[in-house]
C-alpha cells in the first residue's frame, strides 16, 4: 500500500534501513539519542512517539514526546491518522457540513474543490440496513429491496460525494459492517510512504473502530466533527493517554467463549474505571486468544469507557491475515517492522497501571438488562430481569419476559468464526431434535460480511440455522444500531394492549435503554449460541445453566448441555472451511460497487443541488452559528431543561432508534405526507437537522429526575410542559439559555455527533456533570457547548433545583483557560464547577463557537458573527 497523499519525514536523520526489506523506518531506537527514551513505552504510545516524529520539526517534537512520558505537565500531544473509516449514520451529516462549506466557498467565488480530503477516506454503507422481513428464504432480497427504495435520496447523496471529493470510496450498502469489513479486507498493519515503512493507523466515525485494534493498529472513534479536522489535515489534539496495562494469564475453561469473555472484561475495566485512557494487553495468556478473540475485546472498548484497547503484533496476528488473504510478501513486511519497531510481542512495555485478568474465571454469561458492563452469569438472568421489572414499577402476568428479539448481529461476534460455528452447530443439534423458536420471537442472523454465509455453507450449517429462523436478512448492522424493525404482530399487539414487558437477546455490543427497540423494556448481550438457546426457551425467565430450554418431538426435555457442541467438532469446521481461499474468492466479488448501486441515479457537479423539499438531506448551518458563550462573563438567566442521573447515554440523548408518529419529529414528518409506517429511525434521518433536533432526548425510557419517577420525553419550565423539543423553543422565544444537569458518565456509548449537535440547535450553553465520556465531552467542545464537572464532592442536587428555578455560572474576570473553576449559583446555593477543557486549542473551540465554524474559516475567511 503505497500512500503519497501525507506529509514528508520532518526528521530523516532517524531514517534507518528496514532489516529484511528495501525500505526505510523512522527508527524509534535511533531516535533516543536525541528526544530521550522510547522503547519501554507501551506500544500504542510508540505507534504515536512515531506519528509525532515524522511530522514535527525535532525542537516541537521533542516537548511532546517529554509530554508522552508523563514528563511536561499538562501539555497536549497530536496525532495525524493516516486514514479514515466513516459509516453513513454518522458519515451523511458529516458530508452535508463539509458540502455546506463547499457551498460557502463556492459563493464567496472560491474554487469548492479546495476542500477535500487530505487522507484516504473509506465510507462503508452499513447502518441503513432494518430487518423488515425475517425467517424466511426471501428475507435478505426483500430487506435488500427496502432499503434500497427507502434510502434512495440518502444514497444518491453519498454516490455524489463519491465523485465529487477525492480520497472519498464508497462500500456500498450490503457488502458489510464496517469494522469487519476493515478487519478483514481495509487494514494493512504497516503501510508504505515515500519508501518508509509506517504503522498503519486511523480514525473511525463509530466509537467501535477500536476492533482493528486487535490486529495492532492504532485508532480510535471519534466524533463526525472531529473526523472533519482529521480528514482535512488537522491533526487531533488531546491529553497524553494513561495507559492501563492488563496481563492476561491462565487459559479459557471449555464452554466459555470469547463473548463471555469480553463481557467479563468489560465488567472488570468499567469497575476499574478507564474511561479515556489506552487498554494495553501483554502477557501470555495473549498467546491463548485467538486474533478474532482480541477483536471481540478490542471491539467494545467503548463499553468499557476506554479510548482504545491495544494488542501487540505476534503470529496469531500474521496467522489471520493469512488466513483472510493477506499475501505472503506484506506479512513479512509486518513482521520486520512490528520487531524493529518494538510492536511485536516479545518485549515488556512499561506501564503506569497494571491489572491482572485469569482467563480460567470465564463462565457463561450475559449482559443486562440495560448496561454492557451488566454482566450476569446464566443462573442470574431471570433474577436480573425481575429486578428490572420492580425498578420500572411493573407487575403482574407470568408472560413477563418474552423474548420478543433474538438477533446474531453484529460484527462483535459475527466477525468470530468459533461463535458463528458454534451457533450453527447448536442450531443443527436443536433441529436435529425438532426444537423450535417460540413463535412470538422475531429471529434474525446478519452477518458482518459475506465470508460468514460463505463458511456456514461450506460447512452444511446454513439449512440448520434456517431450520431455525435464522435466516440472513442482510449484511449490516441491523439489530445492534437499533435497525431491528417491527416486531411480530400478536407479540406487539400484547405489548400495546396489555403492557406485556419483553426483552431482546443479540449478539451486539450495546443494549441501552430503548436502543434495541422503543417497545421492548431489556435486553441482553449474548454469545450466537446463546442467542439461539434463548430462542429456543422464549422466555428470559427460563434459566438457561440448569432448566430445559424445550421439549423435543420425543417428548424429553432438552437442556441446553444436551445440544452444546462439541469444540473438536467446532475446531475441526473452522480449520477446514475458514481458509484464504475463501476470503479472498468473497472478496474478489468486489467491494466498491453493486448492481443496485450502479443502477442508482445520482447528480453530478462539484456543488450537490440541495432539494429543499427532502425530509432526509439538507444544507448544514452548524458551520455559521454563533457561539454559545462568546466572549461573555458570566452566563445568566438560565433555566435547567433536563436533571439526568448516571449513566445517561447517546441513545438517551439523540436516539437512533424508531421515530414514533406521535414525538414531536413523527408529527413533523406526518405532516409533511409521510406515512407513520414509512417514519423510519432517527439515523436514517441524520441528513436533516430540523428532524434531529424534534428528536433529541426522544426515548420512551428517559427519566428527567423533575418528574419524579415519570419515563419518557418529558420537560417542563414555569407553566409551560411538553417534550423536550416543545419546551427548548419556548425558552427560545423568551430569549433564555438553557443548561442539562447529569451525574456520572454522561453521553456514554455512541460517537454520534448529533447529541452535541442538537444540544447547540436546543439552544443549551453548558452540560453540568458528575464526569463525561470521552467522545461526548469532544463533541461537546467541537460544538461550542460547556462540558463543566461539579467538583469538591459537589452534585446536581446541591443546586437544589427545581425547573424554573434561574441559574448562573459564574466565570472569572480572566474568562476561560483549561480546567478552570467556575461557580454554578441558584438562589443561595453555590456550587464548583470546572471546565472540562483540555487545552488552550480546545478552550479557543469553545469561544468560537465549536470546530465547524473554525473550519469554514480557515477555508473562506473570517466567520461573520452576525450570520
Amino acid at each position: 500500500m503505497e500512500d503519497d497523499c501525507m506529509v514528508p519525514c520532518a526528521n530523516p536523520q532517524f531514517l534507518r534501513t528496514l532489516p529484511e526489506t528495501d525500505l526505510n523506518y523512522l527508527s524509534l531506537a535511533a531516535a533516543e539519542e536525541d528526544v530521550g527514551p522510547l522503547r519501554a513505552l507501551p506500544r500504542s504510545l510508540k505507534v504515536l512517539a512515531e506519528d509525532i516524529l515524522w511530522r514535527l520539526p525535532l525542537e516541537e517534537a521533542r516537548r511532546e514526546l517529554d509530554a508522552l512520558r508523563g514528563e511536561a505537565g499538562e501539555r497536549q500531544i497530536s496525532f495525524a491518522p493516516g486514514r479514515a473509516l466513516l459509516q453513513d449514520f454518522l458519515g451523511v451529516a458529516l458530508m452535508t457540513d463539509l458540502v455546506s462549506i463547499r457551498d460557502t466557498i463556492a459563493g464567496e467565488g472560491g474554487d469548492p474543490r479546495r476542500l477535500d480530503p487530505v487522507i484516504p477516506v473509506d465510507f462503508v454503507v452499513d447502518h441503513s440496513l432494518a430487518v423488515q422481513h425475517c425467517a424466511s428464504a426471501a428475507a435478505l432480497v426483500l430487506n435488500r429491496q427496502v432499503e434500497m427504495e427507502r434510502n434512495r435520496e440518502r444514497f444518491a447523496f453519498i454516490k455524489w460525494c463519491q465523485s465529487a471529493f477525492g480520497n472519498f470510496r464508497v462500500i456500498p450498502p450490503g457488502r458489510g459492517i464496517m469494522h469487519q469489513v476493515n478487519l478483514e479486507w481495509l487494514s494493512h498493519v504497516v503501510r508504505v510512504q515515500d519508501g518508509c515503512a509506517r504503522p498503519d493507523t486511523m480514525i473511525g466515525t463509530d466509537s467501535h473502530t477500536t476492533m482493528v485494534n486487535a490486529l495492532g493498529i492504532l485508532g480510535w472513534g471519534v466524533g463526525g466533527i472531529e473526523a472533519e479536522a482529521a480528514m482535512l489535515g488537522l491533526p487531533l489534539e488531546f491529553s497524553p493517554p494513561r495507559v492501563v496495562g492488563i496481563q492476561l494469564t491462565g487459559a479459557m475453561r471449555q464452554g466459555a467463549t470469547a463473548t463471555d469473555l469480553v463481557l467479563h472484561i468489560t465488567e472488570m475495566l468499567r469497575r476499574l474505571g478507564v474511561v479515556g485512557a489506552f487498554v494495553e494487553f501483554y502477557g501470555d495468556g495473549i498467546s491463548a486468544l485467538s486474533l478474532a478473540d482480541r477483536a471481540t475485546i478490542a471491539n467494545m472498548s467503548p463499553e468499557y469507557g476506554a479510548t482504545c484497547t491495544y494488542f501487540p503484533i505476534d503470529e496469531a496476528t500474521l496467522s489471520y491475515l493469512r488466513m483472510t488473504g493477506r499475501e505472503e510478501g506484506h506479512l513479512r513486511l509486518i513482521r520486520a517492522y512490528a520487531k524493529a519497531q518494538g510492536l511485536w510481542h516479545d518485549d515488556q512495555p512499561e506501564f503506569a497501571e497494571r491489572h491482572f485478568f485469569d482467563l480460567s474465571e470465564v463462565a457463561p454469561s450475559m449482559a443486562g438488562p440495560e448496561r454492557p458492563e451488566q454482566r450476569v452469569a446464566l443462573k442470574d438472568v431471570p433474577r436480573s430481569f425481575q429486578d428490572r421489572l420492580a425498578r420500572l414499577g411493573i407487575a403482574g402476568q407470568a408472560d413477563h419476559g418474552a423474548v420478543a428479539i433474538a438477533a446474531i448481529t453484529s460484527c462483535t461476534n459475527t466477525a468470530n468464526p468459533v461463535l458463528m460455528m458454534t451457533a450453527g452447530l447448536l442450531a443443527r443439534n436443536a433441529a436435529q431434535r425438532g426444537l423450535e423458536p417460540a413463535p412470538w420471537v422475531k429471529t434474525s442472523l446478519a452477518p458482518g460480511s459475506r465470508v460468514v454465509t460463505d463458511y456456514l455453507d461450506a460447512a452444511g450449517l446454513t439449512p440448520h440455522l434456517e431450520a431455525l429462523g435464522f435466516h440472513t436478512v442482510g449484511y449490516g448492522c441491523t439489530t445492534c444500531n437499533g435497525n431491528s424493525g417491527p416486531l411480530l404482530l400478536e407479540l406487539a399487539t400484547r405489548i400495546e394492549e396489555e403492557g406485556l414487558a419483553t426483552v431482546a437477546v443479540l449478539s451486539g455490543n450495546r443494549n441501552f435503554e430503548g436502543r434495541i427497540h422503543p417497545s421492548i423494556k431489556a435486553a441482553y448481550l449474548a454469545s450466537p449460541p446463546l442467542v439461539i438457546a434463548a430462542a429456543l426457551a422464549g422466555n428470559i425467565s427460563v434459566d438457561l445453566a440448569t432448566e430445559p430450554l424445550a421439549t423435543d418431538s420425543a417428548g424429553i426435555l432438552v437442556y441446553l448441555r444436551d445440544i452444546w457442541p462439541d469444540p473438536a467438532e467446532v475446531a475441526d469446521l473452522v480449520a477446514r472451511h475458514v481458509t484464504a481461499e475463501l476470503f479472498k474468492a468473497s472478496y474478489a466479488a468486489g467491494m466498491e460497487t453493486t448492481e443496485d448501486w450502479e443502477a442508482l441515479p445520482s447528480p453530478s457537479g462539484d456543488r450537490f443541488p440541495w432539494d429543499r423539499d427532502s425530509l432526509f438531506i439538507q444544507p448544514s448551518g452548524f458551520a455559521a452559528m454563533s457561539p454559545a458563550y462568546g466572549q461573555a462573563s458570566d452566563l445568566v438567566d438560565l433555566r435547567p431543561l433536563l436533571s439526568l442521573k448516571d449513566g445517561i447515554t447517546t441513545d438517551h440523548i439523540s436516539p437512533n432508534a424508531a421515530i414514533r408518529a406521535d414525538s414531536p419529529a413523527g408529527r413533523w414528518l406526518t405532516e409533511r405526507g409521510t406515512p407513520p409506517n414509512r417514519l423510519g429511525n432517527y439515523g436514517l434521518r441524520r441528513g436533516n437537522p430540523d428532524i434531529c433536533a424534534r428528536g433529541m432526548f426522544d426515548n420512551p425510557l428517559l427519566e428527567n429526575e423533575f418528574f419524579d419517577g415519570e419515563r419518557g420525553n418529558l420537560a417542563r419550565i414555569d407553566d409551560f410542559s411538553g417534550s423536550v423539543w416543545e419546551v427548548a423553543q419556548q425558552q427560545a422565544q423568551l430569549g433564555r439559555g438553557l443548561v442539562v444537569l447529569a451525574g456520572h458518565n454522561y453521553g456514554a456509548g455512541s460517537s454520534r455527533d448529533w447529541a452535541a449537535k442538537g444540544l447547540r440547535t436546543l439552544g443549551v450553553v453548558a452540560v453540568l456533570a458528575g464526569s463525561f465520556e470521552r467522545i461526548h465531552r469532544s463533541n461537546l467542545i467541537g460544538m461550542g457547548v460547556l462540558p463543566l464537572v461539579f467538583i469538591e464532592g459537589a452534585t446536581r442536587f446541591d443546586l437544589g433545583l427545581q425547573e424554573s428555578r434561574p441559574l448562573s455560572i459564574h466565570v472569572p474576570d480572566e474568562g476561560l483557560s483549561p480546567r478552570v473553576r467556575l461557580e454554578a449559583r441558584a438562589g443561595e446555593q453555590h456550587v464548583p464547577l470546572r471546565l472540562d477543557a483540555h487545552s488552550e486549542a480546545e478552550v479557543s473551540l469553545l469561544l468560537e463557537g465549536g470546530l465547524l465554524p473554525m473550519i469554514r474559516r480557515r477555508f473562506t475567511g473570517p466567520v461573520d458573527l452576525r450570520d
